[in-house]
């Protein structure tokens, strides 16, 4: 697409998470402004932490962010870290330290979205992002779409990107999606002050605690101060999926009773946890209609087992903004954007609805040899189909 002053496109992101004000970024690195709206009066990203894999990281140093970025993160040393429910028995661990930058080039942090989103917001024109805009609908039409919004206005633009996550109006617009599928499993989250927290989860690990229907994760956020905590249960009646939605101390307590002393110690130290089901969606076949495409999780919603939602969404902007940065037709660089994103989105989605399973076995013989597979393996070398792309030199090779 051109990019003169005079013809620059009219790009509008719908949604000011993570991957919707990255878009932004690496469209205006690219000298193609976009315009962001987000429904939100201030911006804020709900939930709390989160793992940057190598993968996004070399995006983020790319999107000129690392100085806020590290400001804030905290580099692990261990990742990977699985730990027996009832003792607390390691059953596997990455070296970090040694391992991740000599693998793929980068390092591999933790850090609170709101830290995140900050930084990335800090590059981006005061005018890029406009406020207070919740989107309604949009019209397609043969040069772009007409957007709407809940205050009445209507915003035309050349190209529409939709980052407005799992609930995503704009996804209405390019495709029927099948409904959302009861999962069985909920999630809670909470936070916990570093001073309150046993010794063991203050580390610079990723650790997991795995045990008979349930999951826990905990990791150290925003400059090692606080302890984020993400665990995963039986979902019973609970379907609601809003990430407001709260539970009790008392009740996330409850489905870990009979667990390690130290884990039930690290949650009596929580504050208020956050409670949300997990609803199961069947990865989309199609992300683009026109010129409206979309991105992250309005694309591609997956269960948290991989940790790489919000890197998915990152990587979703770097090809984005090469594919329109390099084809003058917007529809063809959609359509090149979707191709070159599918195949790798999909594939997570399917491994990190797998995942589930294999966390949540019952002891028995199948989690014994679960156990044993999980102490052969090396997760930084197995999965460095995830940890060794580079998104935008993927762009260039499709290119080229």
């Amino acid at each position: 697409m051109s990019t003169s002053v005079d013809q620059a496109p009219r790009i509008a992101v719908v949604g000011g998470g993570i991957g919707g004000l990255a878009a932004a970024r690496f469209l205006h690195l690219a000298g193609m402004p976009a315009t962001v709206y987000e429904q939100a009066a201030a911006l804020k990203q709900v939930g709390a932490g989160l793992v940057v894999a190598p993968n996004a990281v070399r995006l983020l140093r790319r999107l000129g962010i690392m100085e806020p970025f590290l400001d804030r993160a905290v580099p692990l040393d261990t990742g990977w870290e699985f730990r027996r429910w009832d003792d607390g028995r390691t059953l596997s661990a990455e070296n970090l330290i040694h391992s991740c930058e000599r693998l793929y080039g980068e390092r591999t942090y933790t850090i609170h979205r709101a830290d995140l989103l900050s930084a990335i917001n800090s590059t981006l024109p005061e005018e890029a992002v406009r406020l207070e805009m919740q989107c309604t609908g949009i019209s397609v039409h043969a040069g772009g779409a007409e957007l709407a919004f809940a205050d009445g206005s209507r915003v035309e633009a050349d190209v529409v990107i939709g980052a407005d996550g799992v609930h995503s109006v704009v996804r209405g617009t390019v495709t029927t999606p099948s409904p959302p599928q009861y999962s069985g499993l909920c999630a809670f989250r909470a936070l916990v002050p570093a001073e309150r927290a046993p010794a063991f989860a203050r580390r610079r690990a990723q650790t997991l605690w795995i045990g008979p229907n349930h999951h826990l994760v905990h990791y150290p956020i925003s400059a090692a101060q606080t302890i984020n905590l993400v665990a995963f249960a039986p979902a019973g009646e609970l379907i609601e999926e809003s990430w407001s939605a709260t539970a009790t101390v008392e009740e996330l307590l409850a489905e870990f009773a009979g667990w390690d002393r130290r884990l039930t110690q690290l949650i009596r130290a929580a504050g208020t946890p956050g409670r949300w089901a997990l609803l199961d969606r069947a990865p989309l076949t199609r992300w683009s209609m026109g010129r409206v495409t979309l991105l992250g999780d309005a694309a591609h919603p997956m269960f948290p087992f991989y940790a790489q939602g919000a890197a998915q969404s990152i990587e979703d902007a770097a090809v984005l903004a090469g594919c329109l940065s390099t084809e003058e037709d917007p529809t063809r660089a959609l359509r090149r954007y979707e191709s070159l994103r599918i195949g790798r989105t999909t594939r997570i989605q399917r491994e990190s609805h797998t995942r589930a399973r294999v966390n949540h076995l019952p002891d028995g013989p199948e989690q014994a040899a679960r156990d044993a597979a999980l102490a052969a393996a090396d997760p930084l070398v197995d999965n460095g189909w995830i940890y060794g792309h580079d998104a935008a030199a993927a762009v260039n090779e499709a290119t080229n």
